[in-house]
């Protein structure tokens, strides 16, 4: 939806699953989208240039987010958000749901 403006797939990808999940890692954001690692890692790579992203390592993993200095953030998250609320019931549902942990055994579902 957004790749005439991002310029690609990937770079769309990136960003709409940054601002659902806040942060992300090049192989999970391949994994989720089930693209290639190396096309999402350049996108990361690109956007961090850009200023748009900043990264951390955590661990031996490096995790990127939007940078809060970025002087388009809020007109950038709000055409994002826009965007997202077209994408359709399921994949959006995925893409909000974030869950990091195992649930309780014996939880019911």
């Amino acid at each position: 939806m957004l790749q005439p403006i991002v310029g690609s797939v990937s770079a769309e990808r990136v960003l709409i699953y940054i601002l659902a999940r806040g942060e992300g890692y090049a192989r999970e954001i391949a994994r989720f989208y089930d693209a290639d690692p190396d096309s999402i890692q350049k996108q990361l790579v690109k956007l961090e240039t850009g200023g748009v992203l900043v990264s951390k390592e955590v661990g031996r993993t490096v995790v990127y987010e939007f940078n809060r200095r970025y002087a388009f953030l809020p007109e950038l998250e709000k055409l994002l958000e826009k965007a997202l609320s077209y994408y359709p019931e399921n994949e959006h549902e995925r893409l909000t749901m974030n869950r990091r942990r195992p649930r309780r055994r014996g939880k019911p579902s």
